[in-house]
């Protein structure tokens, strides 16, 4: 029973997105403002897929290819990107300037942390430090969404699509934050708490996806 809970776990990562996938197959219109959200679905599926099949087969692949830490890599700067565009269309008046600026400044980051401090194709180690900002850079996202539902008009529909992607993308950044803030350290000194702690990644995934299709579901044309 363990091990059936330990592969659907460590599974995770691809199965859960076919929960939104599923309902963008019913759903299959969805509103200009979804199209970043979708885009990320079907590309994270197909890296995710990409993600556990060298992992698996890891000992069978030729040494070259048998890493795939840069594919977390090229997975956070995608995830960002395209979530950053999914608030920027929310079209909310409140920080406008900011949330244009931010992508401007995740590049920054990523040319000066790739050029001078990390590899992005590093064998051994996925980058903490990237998977961290952008982490944080999408929680300062969803607070800010936040506050303005706070101050927006009270009649409006709260529960509407985005709420739910914001909230599930929410809680994942939240979660995530300081497992991956901590994952590279963790892995060198304390390798089995590292990988429980990576089970839990995979579970709060698992909500966001949850949340992702909930969306979807509730989206109007």
């Amino acid at each position: 029973m363990f091990k059936v809970f330990q592969f659907i776990i460590d599974w995770s990562e691809v199965w859960a997105l076919l929960i939104p996938i599923f309902i963008l197959l019913y759903k299959k219109k969805q509103p200009a403002v979804m199209k970043p959200v979708v885009f990320y679905v079907w590309i994270a599926f197909v890296i995710n897929l990409a993600i556990d099949v060298i992992w698996k087969f890891r000992t069978s692949l030729p040494s070259a290819y048998n890493s795939n830490n840069w594919l977390y890599n090229l997975h956070s700067v995608i995830r960002f990107f395209l979530f950053s565009a999914f608030f920027i269309r929310l079209h909310q008046s409140f920080l406008v300037t900011v949330k244009k600026i931010i992508p401007f400044c995740f590049i920054a980051f990523i040319l000066v942390n790739f050029s001078f401090y990390e590899r992005f194709f590093d064998y051994w180690n996925l980058s903490s430090r990237l998977l961290s900002v952008e982490a944080i850079l999408l929680l300062f996202y969803t607070l800010q969404y936040y506050l303005f539902k706070i101050n927006d008009d009270l009649d409006a529909n709260i529960f509407s699509a985005d709420f739910w992607i914001v909230t599930g993308l929410g809680i994942f950044v939240t979660i995530s934050f300081f497992i991956f803030l901590l994952h590279n350290e963790l892995t060198l000194r304390l390798q089995n708490f590292a990988i429980i702690s990576w089970k839990v990644h995979n579970i709060s995934y698992i909500v966001f996806n949850l949340f992702i299709a909930k969306g979807f579901y509730e989206s109007r044309e």
